[in-house]
């Protein structure tokens, strides 16, 4: 069966691999700026990019646990990692759009506080950073039950990319919208899940 096979090759591929391919755009992107491969805004499109792919890993963390209910697919393995490189692209695109577009550290405070979707985002950022201090072994076997509950906090987190992404984007976006749509959904599947736990 095709399940079975994706399946034994997954456990066949190291962790650490993910890392290193997921990556892989951080270079690209840096070159294509400046070389005039992002527009006449690289600064901008470079910050748009690696926010959005950020927005994509989180997504695609999402679908691991629906797979394997659903599909039988078990790629568990690779759900931390996926969220901490998620992490490292928001790092990244925070980076860009505090060092090289408003380079000012004033500005990016009163940006934070002025500006609706910024706050959104950073709260979505804020979010993250436990998640990522906590996505080890170590962690893991520390915190006990306690760390499954922390990282449901990916669901809010998710919530929050999306609407931050609807909303700095200039006029009607359905790409945006789109990525909103499949979250909530994403979700959705959870929520018998999650009724059940409460009820428990």
């Amino acid at each position: 069966m095709l399940v079975d096979r994706i399946n034994q090759a997954a456990r066949k591929v190291p962790t650490w691999t993910l890392y290193i391919v997921s990556m892989i755009p951080v270079p690209v992107l840096l070159y294509m700026a400046q070389t005039g491969g992002l527009g006449r805004e690289p600064v901008k499109a470079l910050e748009h990019e690696l926010g959005e792919i950020a927005l994509q890993l989180v997504i695609v963390g999402l679908c691991i646990s629906p797979l394997r209910k659903f599909a039988g697919v078990n790629l568990i393995k690779f759900r931390r990692a996926i969220g901490v490189v998620a992490f490292i692209y928001v790092v990244l695109h925070l980076l860009v759009w505090a060092v090289l577009d408003v380079q000012s550290l004033d500005r990016v405070v009163a940006d934070i506080i002025k500006r609706p979707y910024i706050t959104i985002g950073m709260a979505a950022f804020v979010l993250m950073i436990p998640l990522a201090v906590t996505s080890n072994n170590l962690s893991v076997r520390w915190l006990g039950p306690v760390w499954r509950k922390l990282h449901l906090l990916t669901y809010p987190i998710a919530i929050l990319s999306s609407v931050h992404f609807i909303w700095l984007s200039k006029g009607f976006q359905l790409e945006p919208l789109v990525y909103l749509t499949v979250i909530l959904g994403l979700l959705a599947l959870r929520v018998p899940a999650l009724v059940k736990k409460v009820a428990a």
